[in-house]
């Protein structure tokens, strides 16, 4: 009791911090910008407001105009919003494709770059300032403004041979991230964009210092552990502590079952109750050294210094055990999901482990419970390819992926590159698995991946290939769409057609999958072809590359047969599946300029035998 009371002390006195005054306000950001700007132009752009800039097509654009329009941005409550304001700004004045922001994350020693173009799309990756040769590092580092030709070095697929001006975000003499405009006036406009960023530098500043004064109550008012934010702090202390230590870390995640039931059922006051039940029992059972802390609403997160995985399965086991002894009226007992990682063992990187964590107890909840007990769930027990692990995977990225910078797609492509040499003859079922991935972004294309790769493997047969051409085409049919990884969810699940610009996206998911995923991979790199080629045409009237009936290979052609018959009878947002003889007299109609005359005839005799 004493060590509770003190505990109850301890956040107490945390909580009850005063609130910190900010220094910056909002609407008193452009005199301060302008007094920046005009210490810093020089030359022509000594007096700003006689200034006139030109626009992509060529017009004028004055600086009153563009301050106006700044001006009028008002009433953001976060950077992103802000951002999402200054880059409509600039494409109503600019015709700018895009802008992308780069914002320092200390912790990670990167900066998280956000890319927004003007189809409305957002992509985001992570540049590290190790790399010292990415402009955007050179950038961040000197304070110069750098001018690109092309934006490769931001490491989206879909954008080439754009120019760009790289600007540093400045504020308080400290370069706190960078801004990137695309504008092939750049070099004439650059005055103009030095203002915006000196702007935006500031607005920046002034919600960083609002996310550090928030900062002082690391507490949960509800539970009085630890807040999301004072776990990540102690969570990254631990961690170096481990690692100078050479010491293991384990971390404990527990998700309250039914939350959601009991706070629509019974109310939330009753969902409080069962949070504040569970807080009370965990604080009361851990161990002197070990931190609890509320990782989100019906989460709660546990860091296990000096302890091992079999050590940590221990530990909650017992807080399982203890929580199923306490019966909450019209409710019973209290049920928790558990998953657990193990620092260095699963990863020495902190949000991998909690990542991992997660994922872990999103296994558990689907194994659910046995003999009244849940089931304990580590990061080292499960197969990352295994069906369940990969679904819980894909919930906490998707979940977690705006704050990580990170997605889905990414971390699968990392993991299957890293994975497939060690794996070898699993190659087969780990493809399967990235497939149905994939399949999943797009639930008219459920189950696409594993269909075409049957047909193609059928019509292989039939032409009578060699055994070891047959499973190259069938694993190859397998990975086809696989480029669709990186190609925006708005685009691949877009109900009408899709304009020329969402096309011209579409169109290059060939070359994606072929550069991005299996050209790091020498083991699949004789898959490139068929990858890449299963939509070019006969004709010559295909993508990405337009190549003609003798330039496709003969695995690319079959793919394309398949694909497309397996499309055409199956159901789509704006139709319903055609029937067997309906989609063979395509087919028919195609033969000869759009796919190969002999190998039309030959599929078209097998594919009433072939199912759905």
């Amino acid at each position: 009791m004493n060590k509770e009371k003190n505990l109850s002390n301890k956040f107490s006195s945390l909580s009850e911090k005063p609130p910190v005054t900010l220094p910056i306000f909002q609407d008193k950001l452009v005199s301060k910008v302008n007094s920046l700007t005009a210490n810093t132009c020089t030359g022509s752009f000594s007096n700003p407001r006689n200034k006139s800039f030109n626009n992509e097509k060529g017009h004028t654009l004055s600086y009153k105009t563009v301050m106006d329009a700044l001006n009028k941005i008002s009433g953001v409550s976060s950077s992103s919003e802000f951002y999402k304001q200054i880059y409509s700004v600039i494409n109503q004045n600019i015709e700018s494709d895009f802008i992308a922001v780069g914002l320092l994350k200390e912790k990670s020693n990167c900066i998280n770059l956000r890319l927004s173009d003007k189809n409305g799309n957002f992509y985001s990756t992570k540049i590290f300032l190790k790399d010292i040769d990415n402009p955007i590092v050179q950038v961040f580092n000197t304070g110069e403004v750098i001018f690109k030709d092309d934006v490769d070095f931001m490491k989206f697929s879909y954008f080439r041979n754009h120019a760009v001006a790289i600007l540093p975000l400045i504020s308080v003499n400290k370069c706190i991230g960078v801004l990137i405009i695309e504008d092939n006036y750049a070099r004439q406009n650059i005055e103009l964009y030095k203002l915006i960023a000196n702007y935006a530098a500031l607005v920046s500043h002034n919600f960083e210092l609002l996310e550090q004064s928030e900062g002082y109550a690391n507490t949960d008012n509800l539970t009085l552990l630890y807040n999301h934010r004072g776990f990540q702090e102690i969570l990254s202390n631990e961690i170096s502590r481990a690692e100078i230590n050479k010491q293991q870390l384990s971390i404990v995640m527990m998700d309250i079952c039914n939350i959601t039931k009991i706070n629509r059922e019974l109310g939330h006051a009753k969902g409080d109750e069962v949070i504040k039940l569970v807080a009370e029992k965990v604080r009361q059972n851990i161990r002197e050294g070990d931190v609890a802390g509320r990782y989100g609403g019906d989460e709660i997160a546990i860091i296990l210094p000096n302890t091992s995985d079999s050590q940590a399965k221990y530990i909650a086991e017992y807080l399982t055990y203890s929580l199923s002894c306490c019966f909450i009226d019209d409710i019973g007992p209290v049920k928790v999901s558990v998953g657990i990682s193990t620092y260095p063992d699963c990863s020495d990187d902190k949000e991998k482990l909690l990542i991992l964590a997660e994922q872990a107890m999103y296994i558990s909840q689907a194994k659910g419970y046995k003999d009244g007990m849940s089931a304990i769930i580590s990061s080292a027990d499960f197969n990352f390819w295994d069906d369940v692990a990969l679904k819980s995977y894909a919930e906490v990225i998707g979940k977690r992926h705006a704050q990580l910078g990170l997605n889905f797609e990414e971390e699968l492509i990392q993991k299957f590159n890293a994975d497939h040499a060690s794996l070898g003859h699993k190659i087969s079922e780990i493809a399967t698995s990235l497939a149905s991935a994939i399949d999943a972004k797009d639930p008219y294309t459920k189950g696409h991946s594993t269909s075409v790769s049957r047909f193609s493997e059928a019509l292989a047969r039939a032409i009578n290939l060699p055994e070891d051409e047959v499973e190259r085409i069938k694993l190859g049919a397998l990975l086809h769409d696989v480029g669709k990884i990186g190609i925006p969810e708005n685009v691949l699940k877009k109900e009408g057609p899709l304009s020329d610009e969402e096309w011209a996206i579409m169109k290059q998911h060939p070359t994606i999958g072929a550069e991005k995923v299996l050209t790091p991979n020498p083991s699949l790199r004789d898959l490139i072809p068929i990858v890449k080629y299963h939509h070019e045409r006969i004709d010559g009237k295909g993508y990405p590359e337009g190549l003609s009936n003798g330039d496709i290979p003969l695995a690319a052609k079959i793919v394309a047969i398949a694909d497309t018959y397996h499309a055409l009878i199956s159901d789509r947002p704006y139709r319903r599946g055609m029937n067997i003889e309906k989609a063979i007299s395509i087919l028919k109609e195609g033969a000869g300029t759009q796919w190969d005359e002999d190998l039309v005839r030959t599929f078209i005799q097998i594919a009433p035998s072939l199912g759905v």
